[in-house]
């Protein structure tokens, strides 16, 4: 396969999941005995620009449809994140009523909302439809577009904005240069790009292999993401490490021509701290392809010795709360399906009713737990634990032991 950053060859993979289906693509009850597509899962490394990348099987519009089925809302965690930003970038660019803001992948307006209270009025753009309606709703102004250079050049068509917004949306893209010089096209010269993505040195480090699915194409470092915007004439100025997503970069990106940022001390400490753990060399990532198969036999020690049924006691029943793509991920992997993990809760109505890609497993509201009462719950959202944890107080009732399974297998209550 070829780099989709700097287009050289790649051999061999480094890490293979197996074959698994899209991780976000959920089963109606009337397509669950139909044929599943199914796509290999294989982690390759470019030993030129250091970008980790799966193979694109699919179109990013293929997979991001009018249905994508997530809504950024129901996590209280990330709307304080969201509100924290938007109240921090206001005051450190000075924004100002008629200041241009676009968020790419702007989702249901949970992050653009909170510009509203500074009467700007920001624009967001998001091909989910759902998401898109319930933006709406918000007072956020939401086109139904795919992010690319046609939208750049035919829907803004000039560099107007002041401030363009990323989050977790640069991995999603499998053509990262074009992708980077449409921001750049409508970028005013003084403009500033903000980007936030998973961070390849804490999924590499914490063993988070369950953060890497078809819909990742890329996962970056801070080191691999400055060649991305150098070769497209932009340079990232500043940088800070968030604990979003098991810990992610916060990029701050301008024109490379724009003289009056300058480039901050924390861009070159964590460039450091990334040759120093060792990113730059491959044999860092057969350790982490080593460390992953060792989770799986973990993982999977444990969900068999819960499943076994003792003399005269009745077997454990096992849920899984939330119906994340990193969920998906694990699961098929490890190969937990209907056998081992009855049924899954998420608060998404919907999701609610379909079944998971691969596993087939149910997918239902939180209520069932209630009425079940399940002896184990194993938290697939695992970077929002803690938001989980209070959720799930009332199952102390019956003594119900809370698991993670990323980074290591814990009960945590």
């Amino acid at each position: 396969m070829k780099c989709r950053l700097c287009g050289c060859d790649i051999y061999e993979p480094f890490l293979s999941l197996g074959n698994s289906p899209l991780a976000n693509s959920f089963i109606t009850k009337e397509n669950l005995y139909k044929k599943e597509e199914y796509y290999p899962l294989n982690v390759y490394l470019c030993e030129n620009c250091k970008l980790v990348q799966v193979e694109d099987f699919v179109s990013s519009n293929e997979i991001f449809t009018p249905d994508y089925a997530y809504f950024s809302s129901f996590s209280e965690i990330w709307n304080n994140h969201c509100k924290l930003y938007v109240d921090t970038i206001v005051k450190k660019l000075d924004l100002y009523e008629n200041s241009r803001i676009l968020e790419i992948g702007s989702n249901d307006g949970t992050l653009l909302q909170y510009f509203l209270k500074y009467n700007i009025k920001p624009l967001g753009v998001d091909p989910a439809k759902d998401a898109a309606k319930e933006a709406s709703k918000k007072g956020v102004e939401t086109h139904q577009f795919f992010f690319n250079k046609h939208y750049a050049r035919d829907v803004i068509g000039v560099p107007v904005m002041d401030l363009i917004i990323g989050n977790n949306v640069l991995a999603h893209n499998p053509n990262l240069n074009e992708f980077v010089k449409a921001m750049k096209y409508i970028l005013k010269p003084n403009g500033v790009i903000t980007l936030e993505f998973p961070y390849l040195l804490n999924l590499i480090k914490h063993g988070q292999f369950d953060t890497i699915y078809h819909e990742h194409f890329s996962y970056f470092s801070l080191s691999t993401v400055r060649k991305l915007m150098i070769y497209n004439e932009l340079e990232i100025y500043d940088v800070e490490e968030i604990s979003t997503h098991g810990g992610s970069l916060r990029i701050y990106v301008k024109h490379l021509d724009d003289k009056l940022k300058k480039v901050t001390k924390n861009v070159t400490r964590i460039l450091y701290d990334e040759s120093y753990y060792g990113l730059n060399d491959i044999n860092k990532y057969y350790e982490f392809s080593n460390k992953t198969i060792n989770s799986k036999k973990i993982i999977l020690k444990f969900v068999l010795s819960l499943s076994k049924k003792e003399f005269l006691e009745p077997k454990k029943k096992i849920i899984c709360y939330g119906a994340p793509a990193k969920g998906n991920t694990l699961l098929n992997y490890c190969g937990l399906g209907k056998e081992f993990i009855d049924y899954v809760v998420d608060m998404n109505p919907i999701k609610q009713g379909k079944y998971l890609p691969g596993t087939h497993i149910p997918i239902y509201s939180i209520d069932k737990i209630k009425e079940d009462k399940p002896d184990y719950i194993i938290i697939l959202p695992w970077n929002i634990k803690d938001e989980i944890r209070k959720i799930l107080e009332f199952t102390k009732e019956w003594n119900c032991k809370l698991v993670t399974l990323i980074p290591e297998v814990e009960i945590i209550n």
